[in-house]
């Protein structure tokens, strides 16, 4: 494996901490991500709740904050809510959610607003993502809301492009360790309207925001990090889907095998040859020829051998000068169904002068069926 796409120990560690979670009774965390107040998050959060309802889910509130919003505040009509928490701190009465209560009640999933809140004076936990991960370890399914700029890793960041040093925070591993997270997008042009409009903040407020934290290219910039964190999110999901589907030994009928040379185009192969394998249920194996190669050969195809590696494909160091012949006898024992080979462009007079490999290895086994690659 390279260090580029060898997995980093946090990476190991956050897959090994998902199977886990998915093999226990650990509830699952859904996260509503958005790039900046204002942009539906609460309301879908609310929307879904009343789908899980009608679906017979067992869905109650533990926790929303609706900010005065006519709209967000008759999505809760209908659905069961849980008395909050009520702290006295300094002559105050603060309302925080109740973990307690929760747990007792124990439905199927619960809403908890604004995972970044730091509780009041007093609480048994000074986060709300502290009590979040009670529930779940309760097993109870939780779902959430976060703005971007409540992440740790991206505090600095958001005082540079924003001005504004956020106080509330979260660990990223709390995002990392989520098993959905659902970016709620709205345009820079969309939330300053909205927030024109007074449905965002009362126009006391509105006035002052505009010219401060909703400036165009403070959105701009937050909603492009909101993107870029959902995106690294997706990519390590489906880099993890497809290093599990790979290592899933299955008995199979069909064999795909990647002739390669040492050549970095041959990464390219073994890609598609992985990408066949897996829509056939097939095994994979990669080939080449054993030969002198100089020493930039040698990095090259040790660099494809190790993403065969990481691919599960089984190696098979090929012997003789011949490419037809090694190939086709190891075809023969193997059983091999499928063969990937890259795509070379010969002229009209090497073609008569000597058929392609392809063609070769067609007229000696009928039943291969060959995938040519190009570089194009």
């Amino acid at each position: 494996m390279t260090e580029a796409s060898r997995p980093s120990p946090d990476a190991m560690l956050a897959r090994a901490q998902r199977v886990e979670r998915e093999t226990s009774s650990r509830g699952r965390l859904r996260i509503f991500l958005g790039a900046f107040p204002g942009v539906g998050k609460t309301y879908t959060m609310l929307s879904e709740a009343h789908r899980r309802r009608s679906y017979g889910e067992d869905v109650v509130i533990a926790f929303v904050e609706t900010h005065g919003r006519k709209a967000t505040e008759a999505l809760i009509d209908g659905l069961d809510v849980i008395p909050r928490r009520r702290i006295e701190y300094k002559g105050v009465v603060i309302e925080e959610l109740d973990v307690e209560a929760v747990l007792r009640r124990h439905p199927a999933v619960c809403l908890v607003d604004e995972l970044a809140h730091t509780n009041a004076p007093g609480s048994e936990r000074e986060k709300r993502y502290e009590d979040v991960a009670l529930i779940l370890e309760a097993g109870i399914n939780v779902v959430t809301t976060l703005n971007i700029q409540h992440i740790e890793s991206l505090n600095d960041k958001i005082q540079a492009l924003t001005g504004v040093r956020v106080r509330e925070t979260i660990p990223d591993r709390i995002v990392d360790d989520a098993d959905e997270i659902i970016l709620i997008d709205l345009t820079p042009e969309g939330a300053r309207a909205r927030m024109e409009h007074g449905h965002i903040y009362p126009p006391t407020q509105a006035a002052a925001a505009l010219q401060r934290f909703f400036k165009p290219e403070n959105l701009a910039a937050l909603r492009e990090l909101a993107l870029r964190r959902t995106a690294q999110e997706v990519d390590e999901q489906l880099d993890e889907y497809m290093r599990e589907s790979a290592k899933r030994r299955v008995e199979v009928e069909e064999h795909v095998l990647v002739f390669i040379d040492p050549s970095p185009f041959s990464r390219t192969l073994i890609r598609r040859g992985w990408r066949i394998a897996q829509g056939l249920r097939a095994d994979l194996l990669v080939a080449y020829l054993r030969r002198d190669m100089s020493e930039q050969e040698q990095t090259e195809l040790a660099r494809t051998l190790e993403l065969a590696e990481d691919l599960n494909a089984r190696l098979c160091p090929l012997d003789g000068e011949d490419e037809v012949a090694a190939l086709q006898g190891f075809i023969a024992a193997q059983g091999v169904n499928h063969l990937v080979l890259k795509h070379r462009r010969r002229g009209g007079l090497a073609r008569l002068l000597k058929r392609p490999l392809a063609d070769q290895l067609m007229l000696a086994l009928p039943a291969l069926d060959v995938h040519l690659v190009t570089g194009q």
